[in-house]
């Protein structure tokens, strides 16, 4: 299985025929720049090519109503005059006598992908499609889009594959009202939209596009405007919006391309790693091109590029957080766990009216313009930096070959270091004198080496439990003296901080399994391990992935020590995350006497894969709760990405 990407053409065929400089950036080069830049980083030769369908007149009718699909297929023999008058009964919308043909493509290529995914042709994929569809509705067009394409390949994964959870993900800059008003009513679909508000005054200007819209009936609760619940789903559909990107005149944000690595990367733990991205916005063609890029490398398994630049959220994304979890709080019991959740008062920092536009022409639209192209130029310089290392994932397994099943692109590492630099390092302790201990040493010590040396992107490593403690101190003194900036390091199990291993904020250190929650500094933190699977994803989602990005390590120490407690699953769920962050460079270090099963998974998900299922979900119990907010109450002041992170436990609605 592989990654799909499903285009045609033909999709390039609609554009407009009048003057309108609202509706001019929705031009057929969106498509052939995103597809150019694919073919130019090797991408598309790697996917496998689906050459969309049109969509049924009965599959439209899922979503749309026949007197709407009627006049859309009218305008295929209407002249530009009568096209013009239709479009302006429309919200930003222009029509052209091949839109019929292109809408349904678009919406067909949604289809497709999911028939792909749930069948098992492909493990995930990537529409790249025009015109967008997450804004239409049951009998209108709005904002470029004419067919729901997400919402129809909703509908046909419920009608035709029988799945009863799925999750849809919006993060273009604008509110996909036309997903939001199909599903609000409907609680097997979580709709989780992450857009520009700005308490009304960003188009589409709806009061239902606020933080306390979450649903209608049995729906409540299921529609999210702004961090998704543990809701499990089967299916993960993506609104992939490209509009919040630097440089793009309709969201004038500033996300760059990497954030759609990570946020997909991110997704791609869920529902087994189905993943279904449907093109929407986005209209700075390079920007658009080389976020289309990025998704589609994290959609293949690529690790994503490290996050740049300082990680400290901004008001307003904790303001809307904030709203967010009190509007949930009575649908999502793990919200109710954490205690009255404060309604935020509205902050004073948008203007009153309509946020002002740039308008292209216009003497400030052209110094932004200028500002941007060479932010973004320095940007994607600093991306070119950072290439993908020759091998994605080695293992150096010195007594787990027995049962091991990896993936076909795995180095099995034979090598290892020289015999007196292992010998050196050695002398540190007296635990690494025997040979075994030496043997697996060496071995690490080489396979960290080829991660630092930008050669292996990760890998997994086994050391007897003896020696476990003396190897990974060897492996995070080796690591900082070989030229990692930051190491983070996550000991599972009966492993203990070195005593002298400097607090100078070049290390973190994360112990999970300690008798009881400690933050001796901001640099030295311990958490009891969770019992349930609602505590252990709390402290996961909640604490380290927060740590990790605030901390942005250039690479992570996963080890796996004697009596970890861990079930596969969650070492796999933890390394998935782990890896993130890191820009994939994570070192594993299992016990020797761990399953071969064990260190399949990690492989598995080392190497981009999904993984498996945490199983039958409990909720956390007041113990871990109360042991991680003391942590967060602690640690917040450091790390102010604590800030944004909620306990996220919960499964039940009602």
């Amino acid at each position: 299985m592989g990654t799909a990407l499903v285009y045609h053409e033909d999709m390039t065929e609609a554009r407009l025929l009048w003057e309108d400089p609202e509706c001019e950036i929705e031009s057929p080069e969106r498509l052939t720049t995103a597809l150019e830049r694919l073919q130019q980083h090797g991408l598309e030769q790697r996917c496998l090519r689906l050459t969309a369908r049109e969509a049924s007149e009965a599959e439209l009718g899922l979503v749309h109503s026949p007197e709407y699909v009627a006049l859309l297929r009218g305008t295929q023999a209407l002249g530009t005059r009568e096209l013009q008058a239709l479009s302006r009964q429309y919200d930003a919308i222009y029509f052209h006598p091949s839109t019929f043909h292109c809408a349904r493509l678009a919406a067909g290529a949604g289809l497709q992908l999911v028939d792909a995914v749930l069948t098992g042709a492909v493990h995930n994929g990537l529409a790249l499609v025009r015109p967008p569809g997450h804004h239409s509705q049951r009998a209108a067009a709005n904002g470029f889009c004419v067919f729901n394409n997400v919402a129809l390949a909703a509908k046909h994964a419920q009608e035709k594959h029988g799945l009863h959870r799925i999750l849809i993900v919006d993060w273009d800059v604008h509110h996909g009202q036309g997903i939001q008003y199909t599903f609000e009513d409907d609680p097997s679909i979580l709709y989780f939209s992450w857009h520009r508000y700005e308490h009304g005054r960003f188009w589409p200007y709806l009061r239902e596009s606020n933080a306390d819209s979450v649903g209608q009936g049995q729906g409540r609760g299921f529609t999210v405007n702004l961090p998704w619940n543990q809701f499990d789903p089967e299916l993960v559909l993506v609104a992939a919006g490209f509009d919040s990107a630097i440089g793009d005149p309709e969201g004038q944000m500033q996300a760059t391309p990497e954030c759609f690595a990570h946020l997909t990367q991110l997704l791609q733990v869920l529902a087994g790693g189905r993943v279904c991205a449907v093109l929407e916005g986005g209209y700075h063609l390079e920007s658009l091109s080389q976020s289309v890029c990025m998704m589609v490398q994290a959609l293949l398994g690529d690790p994503a590029p490290r996050l740049l630049g300082p990680m400290v959220p901004h008001h307003s994304a904790l303001e809307s957080i904030q709203s967010v979890r009190a509007a949930q709080a009575p649908h999502w019991t793990s919200l109710q766990q954490e205690g009255p959740v404060p309604i935020p008062s509205p902050s004073n920092h948008s203007p009153e009216g309509k946020p002002s536009t740039l308008l292209p022409g216009g003497s400030e639209f052209k110094t932004a313009a200028a500002q941007t192209a060479a932010a973004l130029s320095s940007l994607l310089d600093q991306l070119c930096l950072q290439p993908t290392p020759p091998v994605r994932m080695a293992v150096a397994l010195t007594s787990l070959g027995a049962g091991l099943v990896l993936p076909p692109d795995v180095l099995c590492e034979k090598g290892s270091a020289p015999q007196e630099e292992t010998q050196a390092w050695a002398r540190l302790h007296e635990a690494l004198a025997k040979d075994e201990a030496l043997t697996a040493l060496g071995k690490v010590l080489y396979l960290l080496d080829g991660i630092l040396d930008g050669q292996v992107s990760s890998g997994i490593a086994a050391t007897p439990a003896p020696a476990a403690a003396a190897t990974l101190d060897v492996a995070i003194r080796r690591g900082l003296s070989q030229g990692a900036q930051r190491l983070l390091c996550v000991a599972v199990g009966q492993l203990d901080r070195p005593s002298d291993l400097a607090d100078d904020g070049r290390n973190l250190w994360l112990n999970i399994r300690s008798k009881e929650a400690a933050a001796l500094s901001m640099f030295h933190v311990s958490v009891p391990l969770p019992a349930t699977t609602g505590g252990f994803l709390n402290c996961v989602l909640a604490l380290v992935l927060p740590l990790a990005y605030g901390f942005q390590p250039d690479l992570v120490l996963l080890a796996l020590g004697p009596a970890h407690g861990l079930q596969d699953p969650q070492a796999a769920l933890l390394a998935a995350l782990l890896r993130v962050p890191a820009g994939g460079r994570v070192l594993a270090l299992v016990d020797a006497e761990s399953t071969p099963q064990l260190a399949g998974v990690l492989a598995r998900v080392l190497c981009g894969e999904a993984p498996p299922s945490l199983g039958p979900f409990s909720m956390a119990s007041p113990e871990d709760t109360q042991a991680l907010m003391y942590l967060r109450g602690q640690l917040e002041p450091h790390w102010k990405m604590l800030q944004v992170a909620g306990e996220t436990g919960g499964q039940d609605s009602g």
